[in-house]
């Protein structure tokens, strides 16, 4: 490592400290990113500003290609994994660092090089959280499940807009959408119901928009369950219960193996589905899930536990039991988030450890 203390980095600013000397060329180097312009401010001993300086998104790397081996704090935002794996690449140690960690190291008012002084002080901290940098696979999967969210409330939109049309000229169909898929073609042709041709045209524009958003969703949902067949730590985290295809990719996606939380329980607190907390004076008051993190991975983990509830009869394990314990001494939907929470905390030690997940019938575990 340099003299350097640290460098952040983030979405337009740039920062930078030494603890030791005044000298320019051994300051910390916080760094702010941004669509077009960077932003440095040098801080040097006691926190004292020795530099401020703007750059162009082509001078960035030229200058931290000129600095040694330095610690890097970026804030989290997009582009900080394009521009973290750049200055990896040149030798310096990457921090990534999220917002909501900067915000109380600003000073008062708020410009680009006050949020890159601020990211260079929190990025200091010894008990600071950090986020991780994602490389170019689990960025790919991450395109691919956003994409395919877009695809399907795209089409659950186009569902219901088929349907308020069809009211409104008195046809009605089941809440399942596939009631409404079955028949719609047969509705458009049916020249004794109550359209006029003009909305017969825009219906069957509209179906065939459906099947071709059904084509899609299913291509990316074909290639998404190939990858989770073929990667390692997909095929371990399918041997979850409520783990499938899409819950395994979604998860290597967001944390990789897991490194950058301490334990399940920070993974768990890090997806949302553990109680709020506000307590004082010794009072402990938890209230609802925090709703914090991913949540497309928080959403998807919810699903996996309706999945393995609907299915726990068929556990004979000692997972089945607990959970078939807290059904019944608890309202539905906090079994759903418990058994959310059990299953991210699973997730995660087999993703830390690399080890299979073992069930173990309970009359197997006696006889042990």
């Amino acid at each position: 490592m340099s003299p350097f203390s640290v460098v952040t980095v983030h979405t337009e600013r740039v920062a930078c400290f030494e603890h030791r000397s005044e000298d320019l060329s051994r300051k910390l180097h916080p760094l702010r990113l941004g669509k077009t312009t960077f932003h440095l401010v040098a801080l040097g001993k006691r926190n004292k500003i020795l530099l401020r300086k703007k750059f162009s998104r082509s001078q960035l790397l030229a200058y931290t290609a000129n600095l040694p081996a330095s610690l890097i704090g970026l804030e989290a935002c997009a582009g900080a994994h394009f521009v973290g794996a750049a200055l990896r690449e040149q030798g310096h140690q990457v921090r990534l660092i999220p917002a909501q960690f900067v915000k109380p190291y600003r000073k008062s008012n708020k410009n680009d090089f006050l949020d890159a002084e601020a990211i260079a002080e929190a990025v200091t901290k010894q008990n600071m959280r950090f986020a991780q940098l994602k490389t170019q696979e689990q960025l790919d999967w991450q395109a691919m499940h956003r994409v395919r969210d877009r695809l399907v409330r795209r089409r659950t939109a186009l569902i219901n807009e088929i349907r308020g049309f069809l009211l409104e000229r008195g046809i009605r169909f089941a809440a399942q959408p596939i009631h409404l898929r079955k028949n719609l073609p047969t509705v458009i042709e049916d020249a004794e119901q109550n359209l006029s041709p003009r909305l017969r045209w825009l219906l069957d524009r509209m179906w065939q928009e459906w099947k071709q958003t059904e084509t899609e969703i299913q291509a990316i949902t074909d290639e998404i369950e190939r990858i989770s067949h073929e990667d390692a730590r997909c095929r371990q985290l399918r041997q979850i219960p409520g783990f499938g295809p899409l819950v395994s990719t979604a998860t290597v996606a967001a944390i990789g193996n897991g490194s950058a939380f301490r334990r399940g329980r920070d993974f768990a607190a890090w997806v949302g589905v553990v109680p709020r907390q506000y307590s004082t004076g010794g009072k402990q008051k938890l209230y609802g899930i925090s709703k914090r993190g991913n949540v497309y991975l928080r959403r998807m983990l919810i699903h996996g536990a309706r999945a393995v509830l609907f299915r726990v009869k068929y556990d004979t394990g000692g997972f089945g039991q607990w959970v078939r314990r807290l059904a019944q001494r608890a309202p539905h939907n906090k079994v759903v988030v418990a058994i959310a929470n059990k299953l991210a905390r699973i997730a995660w030690a087999v993703l830390s450890s690399g080890q299979d997940y073992r069930h173990q019938p309970l009359q197997q575990r006696a006889a042990a």
